[in-house]
């Protein structure tokens, strides 16, 4: 059996969401699961540095799903040869990213660059896809994939051993132990995400989340995973009356708001803490998410 070890690299990111990567240390090599956006690259590298390694030696490069906060800076490391892993949903996009790059330009306009750096093409043959359950061996090292869908439909967590790289499939959890689940559209679907919680939470030898917003949780991940699904169904049933009536977007985002505001507050969190939880999962993205979902599920559009 191979040794190794899992650091946890905060990314520093300077946008309101705290992001890390991992970094797999064996005594065969490194992998690294996550790599954020590329407007981090240079802080993951000194993180890298300071650990005693060169990211350039990274050659394996495991993505939970293509969102730019944990993808985003993918083809910088295969850029050095390194060999990306990923879901069957997510190689298009990867291979040629101009479409996703034209998406989310469109969304943040003159912030892109700052917020999340840019896209390049990942070479076809540096690209392999994973399929469910498949068992991928890396530098000695037994990595399980397995597709989680819910938050995003090219989703992936990994299981090495006992540990699970949950990617956004276990929520945002900050020190404080309280867990939100990011909503964005395009691809939120309550029950597939549920399904997904429950799916993992049956592989018994796992006893710790390596989750990307952000870092480690042990203990009681039944009663995490409860926390999450019984506040992602009451963000959906929320909002459901939203959608039904057509609501205006900006009242709906507010209300909504407030909403989750007031159930922070009922978990006991300081004003600082709520504000953490905020900007890390914001209001206006959930809703345009949990609506879109409902949009499809309902067979109509908001």
């Amino acid at each position: 059996m191979t040794d190794y070890k899992i650091h946890i690299i905060d990314t520093q990111y300077h946008g309101p969401l705290p992001i890390a990567t991992f970094l797999v240390e064996s005594s065969k090599g490194l992998v690294l699961v996550e790599t954020s956006a590329h407007s981090t690259l240079e802080n993951v590298k000194l993180k890298i540095s300071e650990l005693g390694f060169d990211w350039k030696d990274i050659q394996h490069v495991l993505l939970t799903h293509i969102h730019l906060d944990h993808a985003g800076a993918a083809w910088c490391f295969a850029e050095n040869g390194a060999t990306v892993y990923l879901h069957p949903f997510g190689y298009n996009h990867m291979n040629d990213p101009s479409k996703l790059l034209k998406s989310a330009t469109m969304i943040y306009g003159d912030l892109m660059d700052y917020l999340w750096g840019t896209l390049k093409p990942i070479p076809a043959d540096q690209l392999v896809i994973v399929e469910d359950g498949e068992v991928i061996n890396i530098l000695g090292l037994d990595f399980k994939s397995i597709h989680s869908p819910g938050h995003a439909k090219h989703h992936i967590a990994w299981q090495l051993d006992n540990h699970l790289f949950a990617g956004d499939l276990a929520g945002i959890c900050f020190e404080n132990g309280v867990v939100i689940p990011p909503c964005p559209p395009p691809d939120i679907n309550i029950e597939d995400w549920t399904n997904s919680i429950d799916k993992v939470l049956a592989i018994q030898e796992i006893d710790t989340y390596y989750i990307t917003h952000i870092g480690k949780v042990t203990g009681d991940l039944i009663g995490h995973m409860k926390k999450l699904k019984k506040t992602l169904k009451e963000y959906a049933e929320f909002l459901l009356p939203y959608f039904q009536n057509q609501t205006d977007l900006n009242q709906t985002v507010q209300e909504f708001k407030r909403y989750t505001m007031d159930s922070l507050k009922a978990e006991g969190l300081s004003e600082k803490q709520i504000k953490d939880y905020e900007d890390s999962n914001s209001a206006i993205g959930s809703v345009q998410g949990i609506l879109r979902y409902w949009g499809k599920k309902l067979g109509a559009t908001q």
